[in-house]
């Protein structure tokens, strides 16, 4: 049995931490609407904890693109990592499901998924362009602006080809009402002309 958990990140800039319980017999996805040229990074592990104890549990992992093209499949491991810049914009899916656990269960999986500026390793940025502090913060706040400008910008665009659509859509909806108005009126005179000469044929009328 798959089950499925939308991450409602839509287009903006995020990092999520969350934990996923994963039955024993089946497979938990995650998703993520990411458009095009967007830095991804993730990072996955069993957890081991006092409350969670999977010591030999392992996993197996899949992320697919909008297209269905695989990214990232590992198979029979504790802690995955990987990264990729998103070629086309869509939904991206990721699975996890148990490989090996001799204890049986759920296992418990800790998922760090980052997009965008949370994405952006700032300590190399903050050691080549030798900034700390609130500069190094506002560097990161001019990051995050340009990254919610580019979004809406990328949004507009989604309205704008959207509304074309509607509007071709509505367009070709009436020309085709106007063809299939005039296919009954011709069918209609058709039919008035052939029951007009049945008549006169059997002296009817």
């Amino acid at each position: 049995m798959s089950m499925f958990l939308p991450l409602l990140f839509f287009f903006f800039s995020t990092s999520r931490a969350l934990w996923l319980t994963i039955p024993p017999s089946g497979t938990k996805c995650v998703s993520e609407e990411i458009h095009s040229n967007i830095v991804v990074v993730v990072h996955y592990s069993v957890v081991t904890s006092a409350y969670v104890d999977s010591p030999n549990a392992t996993i197996s992992a899949k992320v697919s693109s909008p297209y269905g093209n695989e990214l990232h499949h590992m198979d029979g491991i504790k802690v995955g990592n990987f990264a990729f810049t998103s070629r086309e914009s869509g939904l991206y899916l990721a699975c996890f499901w148990v490989a090996r656990n001799e204890r049986g269960g759920d296992v418990v999986v800790d998922l760090d998924w980052k997009t965008g500026i949370a994405a952006k390793d700032w300590d190399s940025v903050a050691k080549r362009e030798k900034i700390q502090g609130v500069e190094l913060e506002l560097k990161k706040l001019e990051g995050s602006v340009e990254s919610i400008h580019e979004n809406l910008m990328f949004l507009r665009g989604r309205e704008a080809e959207m509304r074309n659509v509607s509007e071709a859509t509505n367009t070709r909806v009436m020309w085709f009402s106007f063809l299939s108005l005039g296919v009954c009126i011709a069918v209609s005179v058709l039919q008035l002309l052939h029951l007009k000469r049945y008549f006169h044929k059997k002296k009817l009328i």
